[in-house]
């Protein structure tokens, strides 16, 4: 069956999404009413048409990869969240409060923009439109689709190109600022959101603070190459009794107030207060951008870039992160998406299976036509048409329990990132 562009009306109920839930600013007693509504109707609609979805196989194909993904973003999370935790812990509150943002010609441009641009412009670049779970929700109406036929199944597998991706971005993204200790541009952020000992680690001790300012110093530890100066007095670092996670002790840097368990603590990681290139919020919102532009098209692809755009002024405007953050994440969601493309792709499989079968029966194709064997000539055009269709599941029962678990996890999930992000 071709695909088509209307089912639920896809980019109109994206856009309504959208309007509904910037209601809270306008009106708050209707946001109350009107969000949940369109929740209530979504998921409806979602159960109802269901039953009458006929790629039911596709989608039990796709579960393992599904969930492999999803573990696999998870495991990525809680690299990211050690590692957000460990570069702004290592060098210690004191060093977040001295240390000035970087110069941003990002941010002089759009200060420069407030001064030329009329006033209205100007509050509609400011407005909270779009978030992080926005942008989560928009990916998933997109993934659900499928049930009316207005994206490529399976919906499974477009969820797991975008969590796999998701992850390998958010690992390089980890290992990227991680690398490198830049300053936030927020710079009260961390003693406002951390507790953290206010005096760097014994590493960043020996390793850093001594040739941190001194022009002669940095000289002689390059002809020297090995740390030479003495370390200064600083207080005894806390070590709590974490068994076997005490390996944890020295990139948590735990202090006294949070407490005996490492899982808690990191539970309060939230984002980073130092710069983290590049931005995972962004990250988040372009690989939305891409799936939709892939999977659905059209002008709300484009109208998606904009919101894209939009986000990215407003990280850099509202000063979490500088604009290079941005760019990267930017260019770095394109690139990865187009190489995962092995996961899931818009194109027709099909055709591609069919011409493949073609190009092997071709020769006894020619010679059943050479022999005017007709019933053989049948017979091959019907291989490759079979070639192109879905294998069918031996058993019915399996299609509808599988359908029943994956409709009702699926908006339990939704139902948990939603509340989970609601906040940004």
């Amino acid at each position: 069956m071709p695909r088509t562009k209307h089912g639920l009306g896809l980019g109109l109920v994206a856009i309504s999404y959208v309007a509904l839930d910037y209601l809270r600013y306008v009106s708050p007693s209707w946001h109350v009413r009107l969000q949940p509504a369109l929740w209530v109707v979504l998921a409806l609609s979602a159960a109802v048409r269901a039953p009458f979805y006929s790629h039911w196989q596709l989608e039990i194909r796709s579960a393992i990869p599904f969930l492999a993904s999803m573990l696999f973003m998870l495991a990525a999370f809680l690299w990211e969240a050690l590692s957000v935790r460990f570069v702004t812990a290592v060098l210690g509150l004191d060093w977040h409060r001295s240390s000035p943002p970087l110069p941003d010609t990002g941010q002089w441009f759009l200060l420069f923009l407030n001064e030329k641009l009329p006033r209205g412009v100007v509050h509609l670049l400011r407005a909270d439109i779009i978030g992080l779970h926005h942008y989560l929700m928009l990916f998933v109406m997109l993934a659900f689709s499928v049930v009316f036929n207005s994206v490529k199944s399976p919906g499974l597998g477009l969820a797991a190109r975008y969590m796999f991706t998701m992850a390998i971005g958010r690992l390089l993204r980890a290992i990227t600022f991680a690398s490198t200790i830049i300053p936030s541009v927020r710079p009260w952020c961390a003693a406002a959101r951390f507790s953290v000992p206010y005096y760097p680690h014994p590493w960043a001790q020996k390793y850093y603070i001594p040739y941190a300012s001194d022009s002669d110093a940095i000289r002689k530890l390059i002809r020297a190459d090995i740390p030479y100066a003495t370390v200064g007095e600083y207080p005894s670092e806390y070590r709590p009794n974490w068994g076997r996670m005490s390996f944890l002790i020295d990139i948590l840097r735990p202090t006294i107030s949070d407490g005996g368990s490492w899982y808690k603590l990191l539970k309060r990681a939230s984002g980073g207060c130092n710069d983290l290139l590049y931005s995972g919020h962004m990250l988040v919102a372009v690989l939305t951008a891409m799936a939709w532009m892939e999977a659905y098209g059209g002008w709300t692809s484009i109208l998606m870039w904009f919101l894209v755009l939009h986000s990215a002024q407003r990280e850099i405007r509202e000063r979490h992160h500088y604009t290079v953050d941005c760019v990267v994440a930017i260019y770095v969601g394109i690139i990865l998406w187009r190489m995962t493309g092995f996961i899931w792709s818009s194109k027709d499989a099909s055709r591609t299976k069919r011409l493949n079968k073609l190009d092997e029966v071709q020769n006894r194709l020619i010679h059943a036509a050479k022999d005017s064997d007709i019933d053989e000539i049948r017979e091959l055009l019907k291989e490759v048409e079979m070639a192109g269709q879905e294998r069918k599941a031996s058993s019915q029962w399996v299609i509808w329990l599988f359908a029943g678990i994956t409709i009702i996890f699926s908006l339990f999930v939704v139902l948990l990132a939603f509340i989970l992000t609601n906040d940004g």
